[in-house]
């Protein structure tokens, strides 16, 4: 409870900034009616508003300079367009939901990580940027607050009147971080990672870059207020960079309505606040919702022209990273849709508009449409949810509710504006079909305190606008059962109900949903089950679903499982899913709602790099745990000189009377007395205790279901190991490998030896090596903290468990290497999650800390 009211206290805090800000806008605009706001908006010169509009161009065109520079920094090559595209798209996101997806940079590191750069990479480059976007402010914010500084209004109540002394601050600030990067060589380490000052030029050209950057996006909103104002640009810009600040802090998306406010508290004791008002939406509309329409149909004009056989290099250009950004920017949208269906019930049709109507729609018709929209808007604000989420059922009903909304809006009031930008969301959905196919219900989805605050902002919103649009209006208690061509405020009043009533409603859904059910170990009818699916698969580690000790979830279909443990909040997947392919995704989709319904932590153990999208469409980060040997069977051999020493070490232990041998199924359990006695013999040996969780234990129903390799000298088995067979032949692996005290020297590696030989008389394809256990984190003065954090608990655990030499020891067999990974949530959690792998693996806490 206390780690979910934590989580939830800076949703509270942005709900509780909007709520002084639309008390303070609706202090400000207490003498002023809606259509004043309407007239002012309209008497904006068309002329402003097309310079307005090629001045963001141009900003979206200076905000590429931030990546541009990024890459320079880290030495990475990448190609231009990649870097614009990447730049456009996660700027036209990010400023519409706020700064701290810019600075986290969530929408690059999916992006770019697609493209081939590592986590420490992308993290460089978004600091980067981070300092860059901050440089600017304080250089250009620097010399307007000391040169020309803005007139605190009285009605803030701030303990000072000017911000001169701020200004001389950050001008120095700005100095130290020019005179820091001339004269520090060293890197400069903060909270264990380290970052290399840029060069003296490079970091003037961050500060170049980034004033550019805020003194355009400040002209953009200047020269759409009245003319002839007593503000000058420079004065103006001050205003501007501490409306924007103030929206940044507040955590509310965009900033909005904060950083209305503070411009409004700012400009209307000289500029009527029904202008600053108008000036303010058509600001709004240009710099922040049309890039965000403009990058949401380059998607949906992405996957079009993904379709046709003609444009295969675009395709090649985008094809990594669309299937990652396209649900995240159609969610979006599709909220922005809903958000605007709902002012737009909120505010009074032109009186034109009604006319026409009257003369074509029967009242009825008029009344329900408008109930209709607002519904609509509420019900796309929900469904936002799970398109970003992938469910195939939100898309369907977006698909249905966008369509039907168009044909509300004309109906409502002939909203031409309103249905042609729903029109357009309608043709951008239309081919993303494709990636939303995860069979789920929405009620089951959890929905974050942000995706909660985001609604309820949304909705406190609307009704503020409609209480403020009629305000002149008398309330009665029969004003809800007013209908009438004229009654807009009476079907402001009903569609506010029935918007509050669908969210009400599907609050206690999901408040009435069945608690997810705890997790149980499989009995044998699910290990049965999972048999069918493993004997099935062409991975040889595969068999670890039939140990026993981990959960096992099973697809939809039953075809496909995916098995997993769980300690605390951290539910680990033990490798990639198992079955075909086709229900990989949903299979870990369901696995992520099953953790996120129980408030744990999500990661997956040791996959697979050509499963890493999977893991990144989850919102999952990558660490590379270490890497796989497997040797290619058909090149194995013992002639030549590359084979003389294990050629060697076969014929001495063959003169030493050793000999192998295969022992097929169905004579194990005649064995397994002798594997007893060998395996705790080999536990005494080695001072150590059964491992679990990513290795195999000693258990007499488990091992009957393998064949055994043998070596026995004089007719007496002295090593075992149990082995693992992949379907089709692909691949064959050892599990369990145990020797008595007393067999002759170097008699796994003839076990190894022999096994290959035999394996490559039977055709299979691969021999599995496996990995080292938590072995392969980097102690590197590059890592950041939690990574060297995890490789001292990996080390811990290797001192126990002899992990150190593993590589060197398989390497002798001349294998292929491929890297495994971790897929989590990374961050402050990551030290407990390894923790917690480590403890699965050792069979508890003690195991990690003894043998």
């Amino acid at each position: 409870m206390k780690k979910r009211i934590l989580n939830s206290l800076g949703s509270l805090f942005g709900l509780l900034i909007f709520g002084v800000a639309l008390w303070a806008l609706h202090h400000a605009l207490r003498h002023h009616q809606y259509h004043q706001v309407v007239r002012q908006l309209s008497a904006i010169p068309i002329a402003h508003i097309l310079l307005a509009f090629v001045l963001t161009f141009l900003d979206y065109a200076v905000l590429t300079g931030y990546d541009t520079l990024a890459f320079r920094y880290i030495g990475q090559p990448l190609e231009l367009g990649k870097i614009r595209l990447a730049s456009f798209i996660g700027y036209a996101f990010s400023h519409n939901l706020g700064f701290s997806l810019l600075s986290g940079g969530s929408v690059r590191y999916r992006l770019y990580s697609s493209w081939g750069l590592s986590a420490i990479q992308v993290t460089k480059l978004v600091a980067f940027c981070g300092v860059t976007f901050w440089l600017g402010f304080l250089a250009l914010g620097g010399g307007a607050f000391l040169l020309v500084p803005p007139t605190i209004p009285g009605g803030l109540h701030l303990p000072f009147d000017s911000v001169r002394i701020v200004g001389m601050l950050f001008l120095v600030l700005t100095a130290i971080y020019l005179g820091w990067s001339v004269l520090q060589k060293k890197p400069l380490r903060v909270f264990g990672w380290e970052f290399s000052l840029p060069r003296p030029q490079l970091a003037l050209a961050q500060i170049a870059v980034a004033v550019t950057d805020w003194a355009l996006a400040a002209a953009v909103l200047y020269v759409l207020l009245p003319t002839g104002s007593a503000w000058s640009y420079p004065k103006f810009l001050g205003i501007f960079l501490l409306a924007q600040i103030s929206g940044m802090v507040s955590q509310v998306p965009g900033g909005l309505g904060i950083f209305e406010t503070v411009i409004l508290l700012f400009l209307s004791p000289a500029i009527p606040s029904a202008s600053v008002i108008g000036s303010l939406l058509v600001f709004r509309g240009l710099y922040y919702v049309l890039p965000l329409v403009l990058a949401a149909s380059l998607l949906g004009g992405l996957e079009l022209l993904q379709r046709r056989e003609g444009i295969k290099r675009v395709g090649r250009l985008v094809g990594q990273w669309l299937p990652v950004v396209t649900p995240h920017v159609i969610a979006f949208t599709v909220f922005v849709g809903g958000a605007i269906m709902l002012f737009s019930g909120a505010t009074p049709a032109d009186h034109w508009q009604i006319e026409w109507l009257r003369r074509f729609e029967p009242l009825p018709l008029l009344e329900i449409s408008h109930f209709t929209s607002s519904v609509i808007g509420v019900c796309l604000l929900i469904l936002a949810r799970g398109l970003q989420r992938r469910l195939d059922a939100a898309y369907h009903l977006t698909t249905v509710l966008l369509g039907l909304g168009i044909v509300v809006s004309i109906l409502k009031g002939f909203d031409y504006a309103e249905a042609a930008t729903l029109a357009v969301m309608f043709t951008v959905l239309l081919p993303t079909r494709r990636h939303f196919h995860r069979k789920a219900s929405l009620i089951s989805e959890r929905f974050s305190a942000g995706w909660i605050a985001a609604i309820i902002l949304v909705l406190a919103a609307s009704i503020w606008l409609g209480m403020f649009s009629y305000k002149h209006v008398e309330y009665q208690e029969d004003l809800w059962w007013r209908f009438a061509f004229s009654g807009n405020a009476p079907r402001f009043l009903r569609a506010s109900v029935g918007a509050l009533s669908v969210v009400l409603i599907f609050a206690i859904m999901r408040l009435m949903r069945s608690s997810p059910a705890e997790p149980e170990l499989p009995g044998p009818v699910e290990l049965g089950q999972a048999r069918d699916i493993v004997h099935r698969s062409r991975y040889a580690a595969a068999n670890l679903a039939l140990l026993g000790d981990k959960h096992l979830l099973f697809s939809e279909r039953g075809n496909a499982l995916l098995m997993y443990g769980v300690l605390g909040r951290t539910w680990v997947a033990m490798g990639d899913p198992v079955g075909p392919h086709e229900e990989w995704e949903e299979l870990v989709w369901q696995f992520r709602e099953m953790v996120d319904g129980h408030e744990g932590w999500t990661a997956f153990y040791q996959v697979r790099p050509d499963s890493l999208p999977l893991y990144l469409d989850l919102g999952l980060t990558l660490l590379k745990l270490g890497e796989e040997a497997r040797v290619q069977i058909d090149r194995f051999s013992l002639e030549g000189g590359v084979g003389k020493g294990k050629r060697n070490l076969v014929n001495r232990l063959e003169k030493e009377g050793c000999e192998f041998e295969v022992v097929p199924v169905a004579n194990v359990p005649l064995l397994l007395g002798r594997f007893r006695e060998i395996s705790d013999a080999w536990l005494n040996l080695k001072a150590t205790r059964e491992k679990r969780f990513s290795l195999g234990f000693f258990d007499d129903t488990y091992l009957r279901n393998f064949p055994a390799a043998v070596v026995r000298r004089g007719g007496n088995i002295v090593a075992f190991a149990n082995l693992w067979l992949g379907a089709e032949k692909e691949e064959i692996s050892v599990d369990l490998m145990r020797f008595v005290q007393d067999a002759p020297e170097g008699v796994m590696e003839y076990l190894f030896i022999k096994l290959m030989l035999w394996a490559k008389a039977e055709g299979f394809g691969w021999f599995n090596l496996g990995m080292a256990p938590l072995a392969g984190l980097e102690d590197h003065t590059l890592a950041p903290l939690w990574t060297r954090l995890g490789a001292m608990v990996f080390r811990h655990g290797e001192h126990f468990y002899n992990f150190q030499g593993l590589r060197q020891y398989k390497a002798k067999f001349d294998p292929v290497w491929t890297p495994r990974y971790l897929a989590s949530p990374g961050g402050i959690a990551l030290p407990r999650m390894l923790t917690g792998i480590a403890t699965l693996i050792s069979g508890g806490l003690k195991g990690v800390i003894v043998k």
